[in-house]
C-alpha cells in the first residue's frame, strides 16, 4: 500500500537523515496494551512498532515502544530517545517532550532537528527569545520546510517585525502553499502599516485556503473517476492535480493512481516526489512499491538500496526489499533482510511468509551444493518457524539420508508424512 503524507508530518524522518546510526545486532489498533515485558524481546521488535505507530499518529503506543527499547538498551538515543520525544511532543505532553528532548541534545549537540522542536516547545510556552535563539540555530540548516515560517511567527511574537518579515519572506518561498505563511506575514505588513500590502497577502492566504478546498474536492472526482473505468478521461481528471513542485499534492496523485489500481500511472508523481524528498523514506518507499508492481525489479532495487542502510527500524522498506531481493533469486541478501524485518514485525503475515520460503529455498539450495551442515540450520530453522508444517522435515530428512543418517532421516519423513495428513485434512 502507497503511503501518503499524513496532515501531521512524521518529523522524525529527517532526524535519521543527518543522524543514521548503523545496525548493531498499517494500521487500526490504537487500544494495543503498551509491551510491559520489554526484555523478552530485541529492541529492534520494539523500534519497528514504535515507528510503524508513529508515522500512524498513534503517539501513545508509540512512545510506549520506544521506552520499552529504551529499557532494553538505553544506548539508543537517535533511534529511540528522538522519536520518542517527537511521540510526547505530537500527543501535546510538552515537559516530558522538553526532557527528552533535552537528553538527546546532551548527548548529540545542538542539531538543527533538536533545536527546531525545542523552539516549537518555547513558542508553545510563549518563551519568545528562547524560540528565536532555538529556531534561529535550527534556521542555518533548515531541517524543515516550516523552520522559516515559526521562525518569522516568533519574532512576530517578539515584536521585532523586520526581522519577522524577512523569515516569513523566506518561509513563503520554502512553502509556498501554505495559507499560514501568507497571513502571517499579511498580519506583520498590517503591525507596520503596510495596508495595501497586508490586504493583498491575507486575500491570497484567503485564495490559498480556497484552492486547497477544491484540490480536495478534485481528489474526490478522480478516484470516483478510476473507479468507474474509463482511464483517459478519469486522467483528464486526476492530471489537474499534478504540481511538480508540491511533494505533498505528489503523493496524493500517486496515491489516488496506485489505490485504483493504475500503477503506471501513479509513476510519475511518484517520481518526482522522491526527487523532490530524497531525504524521506517514505517517498523513497512509494516509489519502489510502484516498481515492484510493475514488476520493474532492478528499478525497486536501486531506489532500496540506499534508504534500507540509512533507515535500518523502519518495517515497510526492509520487507519490501527483502520481497524484491526474494523476487530477483538474490536469496542470501533477501533471506538477512526479511529476517530482520521479521525482527520488526513479527505479526505481517505475507513477511512471515516470505521469509519461511527464503529459509527452504537455501536449505535446498545449500544441500544442492553439498553443504549439508549449512542445509540442515536452514531447515531446522524452518521447522522452528512453522512447526505445524511438513516441507522443513522433508528438507531435514533429505540431509539426513545424504549423511548417512539413515534412521533419522526415517523418522524425519514419518514426521513429514503426519504433518501433511494434518494439513490436508484442514
Amino acid at each position: 500500500m502507497i503511503l501518503p503524507i499524513p496532515r501531521r508530518i512524521v518529523f522524525w524522518i529527517a532526524f535519521f537523515s543527518a543522524l543514521t546510526v548503523p545496525v548493531l545486532s498499517a494500521a487500526s489498533s490504537p487500544e494495543k496494551t503498551p509491551p510491559t515485558q520489554a526484555s523478552k524481546q530485541s529492541p529492534e521488535r520494539h523500534l519497528g512498532k514504535g515507528y510503524e505507530a508513529l508515522k500512524q499518529d498513534r503517539y501513545d503506543e508509540a512512545a510506549a515502544e520506544f521506552r520499552a527499547a529504551l529499557a532494553i538498551d538505553p544506548k539508543l538515543t537517535t533511534r529511540a530517545r528522538f522519536p520518542l520525544a517527537v511521540a510526547l511532543f505530537e500527543s501535546h505532553k510538552p515537559d516530558q517532550a522538553r526532557k527528552e528532548f533535552e537528553a538527546v541534545r546532551r548527548e548529540v549537540g545542538d542539531h538543527e532537528n533538536i533545536l527546531y522542536y525545542l523552539g516549537r516547545l518555547d513558542l508553545d510556552d510563549r518563551k519568545f527569545d528562547s524560540a528565536v535563539k532555538n529556531l534561529s540555530k535550527a534556521a542555518v540548516n533548515p531541517p524543515f520546510p516550516d523552520t522559516a515560517y515559526y521562525l518569522g511567527f516568533a519574532y512576530f511574537k517578539q515584536g521585532d517585525l523586520r526581522s519577522a518579515e524577512k523569515w516569513l519572506k523566506d518561509a513563503i518561498n520554502a512553502t509556498p502553499r501554505d495559507a499560514r505563511v501568507q497571513y502571517q506575514l499579511g498580519l506583520v505588513y498590517r503591525n507596520q502599516g503596510r495596508n495595501e500590502d497586508a490586504k493583498q497577502l491575507l486575500a491570497q492566504s484567503s485564495e490559498r485556503r480556497q484552492r486547497d478546498s477544491r484540490e480536495s474536492q478534485l481528489r474526490v472526482e478522480c478516484a470516483q473517476k478510476l473507479d468507474q473505468g474509463g482511464r483517459e478521461q478519469a486522467h483528464q481528471i486526476c492530471d489537474q492535480l499534478y504540481d511538480p513542485d508540491s511533494v505533498e499534492g505528489l503523493t496524493a496523485l500517486g496515491t489516488i493512481y496506485g489505490q485504483h489500481g493504475d500503477p503506471e500511472a501513479a509513476l510519475k508523481p511518484l517520481q518526482r516526489a522522491a526527487e523532490l524528498a530524497p531525504l524521506s523514506p517514505q517517498m523513497q518507499y512509494n516509489l519502489a512499491l510502484t516498481y515492484y508492481q510493475l514488476n520493474r525489479l532492478e528499478e525497486a532495487k536501486a531506489v532500496l538500496r540506499e534508504p534500507v542502510a540509512r533507515w535500518p527500524d523502519v518495517f515497510q522498506i526492509n520487507a519490501l526489499y527483502g520481497a524484491v531481493l526474494a523476487k530477483l533469486g538474490d536469496d542470501g541478501t533477501a533471506y538477512e533482510t526479511l529476517h530482520h524485518a521479521h525482527e520488526l514485525n513479527a505479526e505481517d503475515a505475507a513477511t512471515s511468509d516470505l521469509l519461511f520460503l527464503s529459509i527452504l529455498k537455501l536449505g535446498y539450495k545449500s544441500g544442492a551444493a553439498e553443504k549439508y551442515e549449512e542445509s540442515l540450520r536452514y531447515f531446522q530453522e524452518a521447522a522452528k518457524m512453522r512447526p505445524q508444517e511438513p516441507e522443513p522435515h522433508r528438507g531435514i530428512a533429505a540431509v539426513y539420508e545424504q549423511t548417512g543418517r539413515h534412521a533419522e532421516a526415517a523418522a524425519e519423513q514419518t514426521e513429514a508424512e503426519r504433518l501433511q495428513k494434518s494439513v490436508s485434512k484442514k
